[in-house]
């Protein structure tokens, strides 16, 4: 039986601006997620999805509640602590693929193990052997403008991953793919979970990314409605 990764507990954020009354994104939102499960976050727009996304992977807040990581508290994590454990145990794809346009797609998938302070000698069989799992062997001098959206977005994965984190959050990464890219994209997703045993939580709006997951977690209002 899988263990669980990470928990969220009572899970509050609310927005306020000047004189008015605060808006609940998110109202007490309860949920558990194993190693090795892919994942995504469904409803409409306005559901609380991407907020909920955001708490998870330490890149905001919450107003109230908790989130676990390993069984580490990480609302109690000071700013450097907080920006070291996303560096060292979190991964992120996002929608724009957020490459650095100057540096070579080696170069980019390289920078979180520069980030750490490692070598070029220390992480290059690790890039060289990421690239090759996201299937862009021979591609390692190009820039991201000589590549396609779906390449880009694999680097973006590859990028994510270089660094061998617990989890990997994506928010909606297939949204600007068309149909055939975005399937290389989420089949990508799906093999690092069958063979590296990665965690991934995803956003998504499209009901086709059902068939790649193995849950969905429905949002709405802030709560979660349904998940199977």
């Amino acid at each position: 039986m899988k263990e669980y990764i990470l928990k969220s507990k009572d899970l509050v954020k609310t927005y306020k601006a000047e004189s008015q009354s605060p808006v609940f994104a998110l109202r007490g939102v309860n949920a558990e997620f194993k190693k090795g499960e892919f994942v995504a976050l469904m409803g409409r727009s306005g559901s609380g999805k991407s907020t909920f996304l955001h708490q998870l992977a330490l890149l905001d807040r919450p107003t109230s509640g908790q989130v676990k990581i390993n069984n580490t508290d990480v609302a109690k994590l000071s700013e450097n602590e907080r920006a070291k454990f996303r560096l060292q145990v979190l991964g992120y794809v996002f929608q724009d693929y957020a490459l650095i346009p100057e540096l070579s797609l080696y170069e980019n998938i390289a920078l979180p193990m520069m980030a750490l302070g490692f070598s070029r000698k220390k992480y290059d069989a690790d890039v060289q052997e990421i690239i090759k799992r996201v299937g862009l062997n021979g591609r390692k001098n190009n820039l991201p403008s000589e590549l396609s959206g779906g390449e880009q977005q694999r680097v973006s994965i590859a990028r994510a991953i270089v660094n061998k984190p617990e989890i990997l959050f994506a928010d909606e990464p297939t949204a600007n793919l068309d149909s055939e890219a975005a399937s290389v994209v989420l089949e990508v997703m799906r093999e690092l979970v069958d063979k590296y045993n990665q965690t991934i939580i995803m956003v998504t709006h499209e009901p086709d990314d059902k068939k790649y997951v193995d849950r969905v977690i429905w949002l709405k209002d802030g709560v979660i409605s349904e998940e199977r």
